[in-house]
């Protein structure tokens, strides 16, 4: 019994192929026989809502925009199964793959995510380096590679997300945050390559404002599982600083560079004492 959860915004030019994918997809599937999809309309102001009703199935209405994550939450407590499948509405995720997703996931993986891969995965070089950038963080932090840090097409538990809905970002990044949480908790992660499929529209992701917003989240989560590595991290920058400014004293014969690098020491110092801090009140925290 799973539930198909599709977040939409002004995917009118999609939406029906998806939804009649995935009824095509699991029509005569014996295994899979009792699914539900469940599309959250975010406040679009296309056709999406007229669609949804025309093709029968569960309709939840956000009065306004109110973001990704957050419609993918609203569907995840109005779901009724524990087996929670997410997809994009854009029609870019090839539904027939699912079953690669739901094998490893009976398997025992806390959470299975279709990794993209294709000609069509492309990205743009501002949004390629924001990306390296936040995957950079999270695979520094928690420890672990990860293969497709955002992906849409996932497969996870309802009563094990739902413990680290504090930490999920309520925009796009859901994901991201979601991946890092289950990775800060040890939880197991398993990656499946599928082929991405090219857009029919362009993406309605703001990259400046939600990569500053997904920024905001996943520190907020690092500082709270893992401070101490931030702060070294942090600390490390400074002494690198430090050094440079050293280099250039020495070399250039700039006096300024000394008090560059007496300054970045000091602080190098502060910050990991900071980090220190943090750690100590983690663990009066979680006592």
């Amino acid at each position: 019994m799973i539930s198909i959860i599709i977040p939409a915004y002004n995917e009118e030019l999609s939406l029906e192929s998806t939804i009649k994918e995935i009824k095509s997809t699991l029509k005569d599937n014996k295994k899979y026989k009792d699914y539900e999809i469940i599309v959250v309309n975010d406040g679009s102001t296309d056709s999406t809502r007229t669609i949804v009703l025309k093709n029968n199935v569960k309709l939840i209405d956000n009065l306004e925009n109110m973001g990704y994550g957050y419609s993918i939450k609203k569907g995840i407590d109005a779901s009724k199964y524990e087996t929670i499948i997410i997809i994009d509405g854009d029609n870019t995720y090839p539904f027939n793959e699912v079953f690669k997703l739901l094998s490893k996931k009976e398997q025992g993986y806390d959470l299975v995510v279709g990794a993209r891969t294709g000609k069509y995965y492309k990205e743009s070089l501002i949004k390629s380096l924001l990306r390296r950038a936040l995957k950079f963080i999270v695979e520094y932090v928690s420890g672990k590679k990860i293969k497709d840090i955002n992906s849409g097409f996932r497969v996870f538990d309802k009563s094990t997300v739902k413990k680290y809905y504090n930490k999920l970002c309520n925009t796009f990044s859901f994901t991201t945050t979601q991946t890092l949480s289950y990775a800060m908790n040890y939880l197991t992660i398993c990656y499946v390559d599928i082929s991405y499929r090219k857009r029919k529209d362009k993406s309605k992701i703001k990259i400046i404002r939600d990569s500053l917003i997904s920024l905001r989240y996943i520190l907020s989560s690092c500082i709270y599982y893992n401070p101490l590595k931030i702060f070294n991290l942090l600390s490390l920058i400074c002494i690198i600083f430090s050094i440079i400014g050293f280099i250039c004293s020495h070399f250039l014969h700039i006096n300024a560079g000394y008090i560059l690098g007496i300054g970045g020491l000091l602080l190098s110092i502060v910050v990991f004492s900071f980090g220190l801090l943090a750690v100590l009140l983690k663990q009066i925290m979680d006592k």
